[in-house]
């Protein structure tokens, strides 16, 4: 990052979990949207590197600032979008059009992996171990899904485990065609149905685009005795304070996974920072989960950050050498 940013003028895109919830919509519905600390903490960082920040907000905010003439060095770019399956992608596709830069991946890149299955299709080609799959689009599909039990059954394009819980470990026909229902009419999508992996569950943090990305860090998920069993559901994720351990991963499946979540993340075209989520098979081969190219960033409560503390990095070296605002990311798309 350039020493002195000369108060380069960045926005701030996010969607604000207040925001929606004081507009009516549910906890649920809500549940991968940001609290106000993690702005504060966001705007707190770029400040002491330099930068001067203007809040933004949601999509439709956005639309209103452009629409009036605003303009801005870079839009540091967190909105995740209440509707569609491509929502990730509104706020960068708004930006490109008109030639704004944003930090994070482009809205081909968002789209992609919101969409669980078409990322498994793609690191697969490229590749990269993943567990099979298959997907209901509608009730008439299940006749035609073919894995072995156990399978394990999720919303195609949902983030923070919604839609996920005890049931969604799945053992015969009759479970499938339950779980599938009822996931199709609460969540108007896709059900993504793949091979239940029992082992090892890790999350890899990867900062950089291309070639210059690299592993920054590696975390074991341990579901703690009181937690739903087996499973890191959204109860086990919304309340991990209490029900789950997080652990620095170094050993050799840790590698294993890291290796594979690097390729993953290049195969998919990520830029800038996002982490990967892997399991292991039963005979300890890890498999590609899925990869969440806008990371949650609240300082103690989201995985990334978390990946870091665990590592010795701190929340400002996080943002300002490890993809935020290096090569990777404000520099390369503000020069």
């Amino acid at each position: 990052m350039n020493n002195k940013p000369n108060g380069m003028r960045v926005g701030l895109t996010y969607d604000l979990r207040s925001d929606y919830l004081t507009e009516g919509y549910g906890e649920l519905e809500t549940a991968e949207f940001d609290r106000p600390d993690t702005i504060d903490s966001i705007e707190r960082a770029l400040g002491e590197l330099g930068y001067r920040t203007d809040r933004i907000g949601h999509f439709r905010h956005l639309v209103k600032r452009v629409a009036a003439g605003d303009r801005w060095d870079l839009v540091f770019n967190i909105a995740e979008g209440m509707h569609g399956i491509g929502r990730e992608s509104q706020v960068p596709a708004l930006l490109d059009a008109y030639e704004i830069p944003y930090t994070f991946s482009d809205p081909l890149i968002n789209a992609l992996t919101l969409h669980k299955a078409y990322a498994k299709r793609v690191v697969r080609d490229a590749g990269v171990p993943t567990a099979d799959f298959f997907v209901v689009e509608r009730e008439a599909d299940m006749a035609s899904m073919n894995l072995p039990f156990p399978v394990f059954a999720k919303p195609v394009a949902e983030g923070t485990a919604k839609g996920i819980d005890p049931t969604s470990k799945i053992r015969n026909r009759d479970e499938l065609a339950n779980v599938c229902r009822r996931l199709l009419a609460e969540y108007r999508q896709p059900v993504l149905v793949e091979t239940f992996l029992p082992g090892r569950e890790f999350t890899v943090g990867i900062a950089g685009t291309g070639d210059a990305a690299r592993v920054i860090g590696t975390m074991e998920i341990i579901l703690l005795d009181q937690a739903e069993p087996e499973i890191y559901t959204y109860t086990n994720k919304e309340h991990c304070e209490e029900l789950v351990k997080y652990v620095r991963a170094d050993d050799a499946m840790a590698r294993q996974a890291e290796a594979l979540s690097l390729a993953a993340y290049r195969a998919l075209g990520c830029r800038d920072a996002g982490r990967v989520d892997v399991r292991a098979d039963a005979k300890g081969g890890v498999k590609f989960l899925e990869v969440n190219p806008l990371a949650g960033l609240h300082p103690e409560h989201s995985d990334l950050p978390i990946i870091c503390t665990l590592h010795g990095i701190s929340y400002l070296e996080l943002m300002h050498d490890n993809g935020f605002g290096g090569r990777a990311g404000f520099d390369e798309r503000a020069d």
